[in-house]
């Protein structure tokens, strides 16, 4: 698998995802940057976590104008797939490339913990392998991770099978008290309409070895590369 992690003004995740991807996964890795208009051949684009341009404006509105996201939405048109983490998933949502928005936490504090994820949608190239029902432990980090949208757009979400991780206790239940930022419904994750464009605000990068406190996120980085050998016929 070949994959591309972006470097924008702000990152500070961009070394974790290409550690997780290439030393840990054994991916073909490559840094892409801001400035970038083109894009090499790639099987998977990541926007990584951090604070782009100082979260100035708003989370990931800066980002969103940088040169080389409108080879990034090329790239999904065509099909590509495209991970956002955190930082990411905010400038797919500002790039308008996923839907609703990402609202400050509503306890108002910055929040770096481990959280509990339930897979709600195993039918899509970021969960393969996976099982719907089944318990994550990833971390989180951030302060704008409240997701929002229109109660029609929610339910069309819904609908679609959009929603791919909700936030729940280590049971599976998604309680209010499993929901460390407020986003409506415990959303932790959703994925496009075409199913290639996939955002969440826990950070599979930095649960990729046991040393770390847990590898759950490596079987999303490892279901990505399972799909992708899938589509290359390997």
């Amino acid at each position: 698998m070949k994959a591309g992690v972006i470097t924008f003004l702000g990152s500070n995740c961009d070394d974790d995802a290409l550690y997780a991807l290439g030393d840990v996964l054994g991916a073909d890795t490559r840094r892409l940057y801001y400035y970038e208009t083109a894009l090499p051949e790639l099987d998977l684009i990541v926007l990584p976590g951090g604070f782009s341009y100082g979260d100035y404006l708003r989370c990931g509105a800066i980002a969103r104008f940088s040169p080389i996201m409108q080879a990034v939405r090329e790239y999904a048109d065509a099909g590509g797939l495209v991970l956002g983490i955190c930082n990411g998933f905010q400038i797919l949502v500002e790039a308008r490339m996923l839907p609703g928005a990402l609202l400050r936490n509503d306890c108002v504090q910055f929040r770096c913990q481990w959280v509990h994820l339930r897979v709600e949608n195993a039918d899509t190239p970021f969960t393969r392998g996976l099982t719907p029902g089944e318990v994550l432990r990833i971390p989180i980090a951030h302060n704008e991770g409240n997701y929002f949208d229109r109660p029609e757009q929610i339910a069309a979400l819904n609908a679609r099978g959009g929603v791919v991780f909700r936030y729940c206790d280590e049971h599976g239940e998604v309680t209010p008290e499993a929901n460390p930022n407020g986003s409506l419904e415990n959303i932790a994750g959703i994925i496009s309409e075409r199913g290639n464009v996939l955002g969440m605000m826990p950070h599979p990068e930095r649960a990729c070895e046991e040393t770390l406190g847990s590898a759950d996120g490596m079987r999303i980085l490892r279901a990505i590369a399972a799909s992708v050998a899938q589509r290359v016929g390997t």
